[in-house]
């Protein structure tokens, strides 16, 4: 059977986390639960320790902030779902990776290991439409508010806005979750 690939995007509180993972619940598979986030402060640490205890205690949890692509194809498995949360913070991650710093106004030129990383995670979506096992992926849809002030905050949302297109054009299904509701976008029969 064919694995299948799911992206999950919304808002901020928008229930995109909570319907990723009632996906992998009903799935009776084995969930592995690859976290993006770093504790950067209290607030976030917090953040994180709350969404460690609500996930079930069977699940597998692997964090991994930089090298996303390898963590899916070292994780992935037939009988397995990867469940990773979330896009849009792996995208802050390595746009930040090694203290970037970026200008407020003009030409903002990312780092390498940025592209490297972004293709490669494409590259092992791609490749894991085989029976590698499903994969459903949670992002931030930041695109449709008013356009950021300062250049680094433009380059992120457009930056974000790519990467949801680019997962989604690879993914069997695209799912848009608002007011915890979800609306399926695109649907592609295994």
């Amino acid at each position: 059977m064919r694995a299948r690939r799911t992206l999950v995007f919304g808002g901020a509180r928008s229930g995109k986390s909570a319907y990723a993972e009632k996906l992998a619940s009903e799935s009776g598979k084995d969930v592995v639960y690859i976290a993006t986030a770093q504790a950067g402060d209290g607030e976030m640490a917090l953040r994180i320790a709350h969404h460690r205890d609500q996930r079930p205690s069977c699940w597998t949890t692997v964090e991994e902030p930089l090298a996303l692509a390898a963590t899916v194809e070292q994780w992935a498995a037939p009988q397995r779902l990867i469940l990773v949360d979330c896009l849009t913070l792996w995208l802050s991650n390595l746009m930040f990776d090694g203290a970037t710093d970026y200008p407020e106004v003009g030409a903002i030129v990312l780092p390498p290991r940025f592209h490297e990383q972004r293709a490669a995670l494409l590259a092992a979506l791609d490749s894991a439409a085989g029976a590698a096992g499903d994969i459903v992926l949670v992002s931030n849809e930041v695109g449709m508010g008013i356009v950021p002030y300062g250049a680094v905050s433009r380059a992120f949302t457009d930056e974000a806005g790519r990467l949801n297109q680019a997962v989604a054009a690879v993914c069997d299904r695209a799912v848009f979750v608002a007011a915890g509701l979800p609306l399926v976008l695109k649907e592609t029969p295994c």
